[in-house]
C-alpha cells in the first residue's frame, strides 16, 4: 500500500520541469508536496493549487525557512543552483537539483560539500538514470550481455528559436551542452562504470560545435575516451532537431533504447538487445514514473547522504567531462572570465562557521592576526574554482593567502585580486606577494613587479612580501634599499626573501642596522616532515638542517614553509609507484618511507589523514611557522586543516623525524 507520510517535499522555483516532478510525485512510495515557492507569489499560488500543495510561499527563502518541509527539489536555473543548494543544505533540508547540479565542477564541489557537511542528502536529478530501462540497461552491461563494451553512441538534441530566452542567456548558462548535452555525457559515464571499475573520467575529449558571438553552444558533438578503453560519440543542440538515441555496442553485439531519456509515465519501456548470431531480442518492461523514482531514491539516501545511482563522485565527474566539452569549443560565459566578480555561492556575505578551528600567529608590521595555515593561490584556473576554494577557506578560519607575480602569467594574482574585491574582505584578510624571481631578480625589477602585482591584486598594499629569490651577484644592501623604500611608502608592511640562506639573511639585516634601513623579518623556505633529496626547482634553499632550524629557533623568524606537505608524499607515496618523475627525484628515500610508515601509524591512532600528521609536525616546531598549503580540492582543505586539532607531544616530533 502506497504511503506518503514519509517525506514532505518543498519545490523551488515552479517551471515546466518542475511541473513533471510535481506531476509524478503522488506515485512515489516515500513523499508528497506540502509547499511551493516563487519569488512571483501569484506564480506559486497557482501551482500550489494546481498539484495540491498546502502552502505557497514568495521567496525561496521562505521555503527554506518552512520547518514542514524535509526536503526541496530545485528546478531554478543553472546559474542558480549552487546557492540554492547550499542554502537548503544550510537549512537542514535535503535536496534533488535539476541537472546540471551546477554550470561547473568547481561549483559542483561547493555544493556536494555544503551537504556533507551539514549532514543531508544531495542528489543530481538525472531522472532517466532511475527508470527501470537504464536499470536494466546497466545490469546487462555488467553481466556481459554484449560482450566487452567498446563504444557509446548517444545524443539529445532540439530546435527553438533564439529568443532570448533561458536558453540562449550567457547569464543563466544557457546553451545545448548543460542543458541537454549532460543527458548522453552521463549515460556514456555510467556505461562506462558498470563496464569497467577503471573507467573514471575520460583521458581525452576531442570537440566540435557551432558557438554563438556571446558564448552560447547551438550544436555540438564530441569524442570521448575512458580508462577502461571504451570509447563515446555524444552530441547535442538547442538549434537541431536530431533523433533522441542510446545505444552501446559490445564486442558480441549492441544494446539500443529507442526513447532514452523522456518515457511516458504510463508507457512500457522497450529495450533491443541485438547478439551477433542471434535473433534481436526486445525486452518490454512495465510503466514507470521516473521522476516518483528520483524522489523515492533521494529518501532512500537520507542516513548516506548520496544514491548509489547517482553518487557525488558521478556528479563531480559528469560536470567535469561537461566542462572539457565546452572548453574544447570555445564555449565561455561572461562570468568565467578572470575580471568577473567572484560568484557567490552561498548567497549573503561570508561567515565564519561555528565548528572553524583555525589558529592564529603574529607577525611584526602586520597589524592582523595571521591563520597558522596559509592558502597558496597557484592551482586556481577559473574564478569559479578560485571562489569556491578561498570562500571555503576563509569561513573554515583562514585568511591569510600567497601568491606571486609570476604565477600563471599573473592569472592567480588577478583571481585572487577579483575575489578579495568582490567580496570586500581586504581588510580581513592578508595578502602575501612575491617577486624578483630569477631571471629578474634586481632592484628594478623588484619595483616594476611590485606596482603590477599590486594593481593585479586590486589592493594598495601587501601584508607580506617574500623576494622570491636571491641574486648573490647583487650587493645585499640594494635589495634592503628598495625594499625599505616600499616599506616607507606604505606598499609593503613587512617583507623577508624566499629561498634565501640564512647567512644572506643575516647580512641583510646588518646591512640594514647600520644604514638605519627596515631589515627582513621573514622567510619562506622549503621545510617539511619529508628530507628532501633535490629541491624540485632550481635556486630553492630548504631549511631543514640543524643549522637552519637552530637558527629560526636562535632569532624567531617567522617560517612560511613552502611544500610543508611535500607536494603529496604524505597521502600518494608508494615504493612501487614511479609515475610522478618530481616526487620521486624529491622525496623517495629510505628515511622518507620510514617517516611516511610512523606518520601513517600516528594517523590512525588519531583518526586522520597522514597528510595531517606530516603538517602538524611542521606546525609544532619550537620556532613560528606558518605553513602554505595548496589544495586543489575543499577536500584537501579539509583534512589539511585537521593538522590543527592533531597535537604531538615533543617525543613524537624527534619520532617522526627520525631523531629518537
Amino acid at each position: 500500500m502506497t504511503s506518503h507520510s514519509d517525506i514532505r517535499w518543498g519545490i523551488l522555483a515552479p517551471g515546466s520541469i518542475a511541473r513533471r516532478f510535481a506531476g509524478q510525485l503522488p506515485r512515489s512510495v516515500s513523499g508528497r508536496l506540502v509547499a511551493v515557492a516563487s519569488r512571483d507569489a501569484r506564480r506559486a499560488e497557482a501551482f500550489a493549487e494546481e498539484f495540491g500543495a498546502e502552502r505557497a510561499h514568495a521567496s525561496y527563502e521562505a521555503l527554506l525557512d518552512d520547518p514542514e518541509v524535509d526536503a526541496v527539489y530545485i528546478a531554478s536555473p543553472h546559474t542558480h543552483h549552487a546557492q540554492w543548494v547550499v542554502a537548503a543544505a544550510r537549512a537542514g533540508k535535503h535536496v534533488l537539483c535539476e541537472k546540471p547540479l551546477t554550470p561547473s565542477p568547481s561549483l559542483t564541489m561547493a555544493a556536494i560539500e555544503a551537504a556533507r557537511e551539514n549532514g543531508v542528502a544531495l542528489l543530481e536529478a538525472f531522472m532517466y538514470r532511475f527508470h527501470p530501462q537504464v536499470v536494466r540497461v546497466l545490469a546487462l552491461v555488467r553481466t556481459g550481455a554484449i560482450g566487452e563494451v567498446e563504444h557509446v553512441d548517444a545524443g539529445f538534441s532540439f530546435s527553438v528559436a533564439p529568443n532570448g530566452g533561458r536558453l540562449f542567456s550567457p547569464e543563466l548558462a544557457g546553451g545545448g551542452i548543460l542543458d541537454v548535452g549532460c543527458y548522453p555525457v552521463s549515460f556514456a559515464h555510467f556505461v562506462a562504470l558498470a563496464a569497467g571499475e577503471d573507467a573514471g573520467a575520460p583521458v581525452r575529449v576531442a570537440a566540435r560545435g557551432t558557438v554563438t558571438p556571446n558564448g552560447i553552444d547551438e550544436w555540438a558533438s564530441a569524442s570521448l575516451e575512458f580508462g577502461n578503453g571504451m570509447t563515446a560519440h555524444v552530441s547535442c543542440g538547442i538549434r537541431n532537431r536530431d533523433a533522441a538515441r542510446a545505444r552501446i555496442y559490445g564486442s558480441r553485439g549492441y544494446i539500443s533504447l529507442p526513447s532514452p531519456w523522456v518515457v511516458d509515465p504510463d508507457s512500457p519501456a522497450v529495450i533491443e538487445v541485438g547478439v551477433v548470431g542471434e535473433e534481436l531480442q526486445t525486452i518490454e518492461l512495465e510503466p514507470a514514473a521516473a521522476y516518483a523514482l528520483e524522489a523515492d531514491a533521494l529518501a532512500a539516501a537520507r542516513k548516506t547522504g548520496q544514491a548509489p545511482e547517482v553518487t557525488w563522485a558521478d556528479s563531480l565527474a559528469i560536470s567535469t567531462i561537461l566542462q572539457q566539452w565546452r572548453d574544447a569549443i570555445g564555449a565561455r560565459y561572461p562570468h568565467e572570465a578572470p575580471t568577473a566578480s567572484a560568484p557567490v555561492v552561498a548567497g549573503g556575505p561570508l561567515r565564519r562557521r561555528q565548528n572553524a578551528v583555525m589558529s592564529y600567529g603574529a607577525v611584526n608590521g602586520v597589524d592582523k592576526p595571521v591563520s597558522r595555515l596559509v592558502m597558496g593561490c597557484d592551482n586556481q584556473r577559473t574564478i569559479a574554482h578560485a571562489a569556491v576554494m578561498f570562500d571555503d577557506f576563509f569561513e573554515r578560519g583562514g585568511n591569510t593567502f600567497d601568491t606571486a607575480w609570476q604565477y600563471g602569467g599573473g592569472l592567480m594574482e588577478q583571481l585572487l585580486g577579483r575575489w578579495v574585491s568582490t567580496r570586500g574582505v581586504r581588510e580581513e584578510v592578508v595578502v602575501i606577494a612575491k617577486g624578483a624571481h630569477t631571471p629578474h631578480c634586481d632592484p628594478e625589477s623588484l619595483t616594476r613587479e611590485l606596482l603590477e602585482s599590486l594593481e593585479r591584486l586590486e589592493v594598495e598594499y601587501a601584508d607580506m612580501y617574500f623576494m622570491h629569490r636571491d641574486n648573490p651577484d647583487i650587493p645585499v644592501g640594494e635589495f634592503v634599499d628598495v625594499l625599505d623604500e616600499h616599506y616607507r611608502a606604505g606598499r609593503v608592511r613587512a617583507f623577508g626573501g624566499s629561498n634565501w640562506t640564512t647567512a644572506r639573511i643575516d647580512e641583510a639585516n646588518r646591512y640594514a642596522r647600520e644604514n638605519g634601513k627596515q631589515g627582513f623579518t621573514i622567510l619562506s623556505n622549503h621545510f617539511g616532515l619529508a628530507q628532501a633529496i633535490e629541491l624540485p626547482w632550481k635556486g630553492c634553499q630548504h631549511a631543514t638542517d640543524p643549522e637552519s632550524k637552530a637558527w629560526l629557533e636562535r632569532t624567531g623568524t617567522p617560517l612560511f614553509p613552502w611544500s610543508s606537505q611535500a607536494r603529496g608524499f604524505f597521502s600518494r607515496a608508494d615504493p612501487e609507484d614511479t609515475s610522478d618523475p618530481q616526487l620521486v627525484r624529491c622525496y623517495y628515500s629510505d628515511g622518507n618511507f620510514e617517516r611516511l610508515r610512523r606518520a601513517r601509524a600516528l594517523a590512525s591512532e588519531r583518526r586522520v589523514e597522514p597528510t595531517a600528521v606530516a603538517l602538524a609536525y611542521v606546525l609544532q616546531q619550537p620556532f613560528p611557522t606558518f605553513p602554505l598549503i595548496g589544495p586543489r580540492t575543499v577536500t584537501e582543505t579539509r583534512t589539511s586543516l585537521a593538522a590543527l586539532d592533531v597535537v604531538l607531544t615533543p617525543e613524537e616530533v624527534r619520532w617522526l623525524d627520525l631523531r629518537d
